[in-house]
């Protein structure tokens, strides 16, 4: 998109944010619903389709104008965050590997909005990555999947479920296949799992496939190119996009904690008069703009076709423990008011945690970095 008209995007966003979504923000977490009215709010003003190419029927804002509006949508409630970042990105996966008919049957229409899908990879008993053990058999023209799947974001309404399994038989990366499943299919069974501690309002699924048929015109690529689907088409732009969610979150707890702290007084001071709160200031917007450069350096990378797994996990690493950082130090600031439902300090400290299990923990980024490093000396 060209510059001036993103600036004006830009504008309208931020106004919308700090606007119509605080008054939303406040009814998500009192109904503890984040309905379809919000959904197709957010579709209706097309901040659904930001990233994807015009010729889809998307917005076609670069990989780096997308994370600067996605920052400012972070600054409002977790789950119209999780909307965003989710339904902007899910295309992605897909495209990887869809041929032409495939990419008018499904991507095209889920950019439009016309139907929905949920990213489904994680097990029980396994990971996001080679370690899957759903799995699929060939019968005729159908595969017949066995497994489960659980803490599926959006699982229990979307139209399909981007399935990823393995042949039977196969290990590792052999044989991992990518499928999209109609959340009806016969022998799909879907549990709604507890409510989380924060993102008040995001549904999420545990899956159970006995015997479940799908077409096989519904697998995307080949056998054995699913991992990298999973991957290099969602995981890694996702986790730099999940870094930028930390710092338009940690943002937020800032102004709130700069706020409170000339507000607040104490022994005839307010608490921005004193030393050590001045110092967590400090410490905190640097902390929040070092983060955010680094995502954005990321975020370069991708627009040039040269993003690899290791800058988007440090991504997504530093920005997670710096929200963690920034998040207690602004709750400090609020002192313990901020402890109490009802503020939205308390709001964000629960939502801050759900960033360090998205894309994969601070464990999982380590060790996709050390791998690589340690691959190439």
């Amino acid at each position: 998109m060209e510059e001036t008209e993103f600036q004006r995007l830009k504008d309208e966003v931020d106004r919308y944010v700090n606007g119509r979504l605080r008054e939303l923000s406040e009814r998500i977490e009192e109904s503890g619903e984040c309905g379809p009215d919000v959904w197709q709010e957010l579709r209706e003003r097309g901040y659904l389709r930001l990233a994807a190419p015009v010729e889809y029927g998307g917005r076609g804002l670069s990989f780096t104008q997308y994370l600067q509006l996605l920052e400012l949508f972070s600054q409002s409630h977790g789950s119209i965050r999780m909307v965003v970042h989710v339904i902007n990105g899910v295309w992605r996966p897909i495209d990887f590997l869809a041929n032409e008919v495939q990419r008018e049957r499904f991507v095209k229409p889920l950019v439009r909005g016309e139907l929905t899908v949920a990213f489904t990879l994680t097990e029980p008993n396994a990971g996001s990555g080679a370690d899957i053990e759903t799995s699929a058999r060939k019968e005729g023209d159908e595969y017949v999947l066995n497994g489960e799947k659980w803490l599926i974001t959006f699982g229990d309404t979307a139209d399909y479920l981007m399935l990823y399994c393995r042949m039977e038989g196969t290990r590792g990366y052999e044989g991992t296949m990518a499928l999209l499943v109609p959340r009806t299919a016969p022998g799909v069974e879907i549990r709604l799992m507890p409510p989380t501690l924060g993102l008040t309002g995001t549904g999420h699924a545990h899956i159970l496939m006995k015997d479940a048929r799908v077409p096989a015109a519904n697998l995307l690529g080949d056998v054995g190119q699913g991992l990298a689907s999973a991957l290099n088409g969602f995981l890694d732009p996702s986790r730099v996009c999940v870094g930028m969610t930390c710092v338009g979150l940690a943002q937020r707890a800032f102004d709130l904690a700069v706020m409170r702290s000339n507000e607040r007084v104490t022994f005839g001071k307010p608490l921005s008069q004193r030393q050590v709160v001045q110092t967590w200031i400090a410490e905190m917007a640097t902390d929040i703009e070092a983060a955010r450069q680094l995502v954005m350096h990321a975020g370069r990378l991708k627009d040039e076709g040269a993003l690899t797994p290791p800058p988007a996990s440090m991504a997504k690493l530093y920005a997670l423990e710096m929200l963690q950082r920034v998040t207690d130090k602004a709750q400090q600031i609020w002192g313990g008011i901020g402890y109490f439902k009802g503020y939205e300090i308390e709001r964000i400290y629960r939502d801050a945690r759900a960033q360090k299990f998205e894309e994969g923990t601070a464990e999982i980024q380590k060790a996709v970095i050390a791998k690589h490093i340690l691959a190439g000396r």
